[in-house]
């Protein structure tokens, strides 16, 4: 089943199964790039870890902010997968930047790399600028949490 990508312009309803519902008060412009909130009736929940710019084998391929937050953004997916989900269960994302001019000059790159994956489905985000990640030379950090339908199961199993 295909979860429908609420935006601030088309919002779910209650009716579909485990439909996200994007959270806009009435009042408020809407956001660009991500969603206020959103609210999901209860199926199962994934969480997943940060993840950074790192292939595989845990190494990173370039020291520039683009092609990290395109391999992190990669990875957050790739683990959603082997829970069986797919890029519109996410519901809430975190990200950790460590170089917020770099971040700043790259955005619209950036939200070029963001569509490519991810499409036109923003969860509710926040960004982070902090002085370091434990991984370097790491850039950005992801972290994100996601609802897939009730009685969805793992594509692969569990390691």
């Amino acid at each position: 089943m295909k979860i429908g990508r609420p935006t601030p312009t088309r919002r779910a309803t209650w009716t579909e199964p485990n439909a996200m519902q994007t959270l806009l008060p009435p009042d408020w412009a809407a956001p660009i790039g991500y969603a206020n909130g959103i609210a999901v009736d209860a199926g199962r929940i994934v969480f997943i870890a940060g993840q950074v710019g790192w292939n595989a084998q845990q190494q990173f391929e370039s020291a520039e902010i683009v092609p990290q937050f395109e391999q992190a953004l990669k990875n957050v997916l790739a683990v959603l997968r082997q829970a069986g989900g797919e890029p519109g269960h996410i519901c809430r994302m975190t990200a950790y930047c460590c170089d917020k001019p770099a971040y700043l000059a790259a955005r619209a790159a950036l939200g070029a790399v963001w569509r490519a994956q991810m499409g036109t489905h923003y969860p509710a985000m926040s960004m982070i600028f902090v002085a370091d990640l434990l991984d370097s030379p790491g850039k950005i950090e992801l972290e994100a949490t996601a609802v897939l339908p009730q009685g969805q199961r793992t594509l692969s199993s569990v390691v």
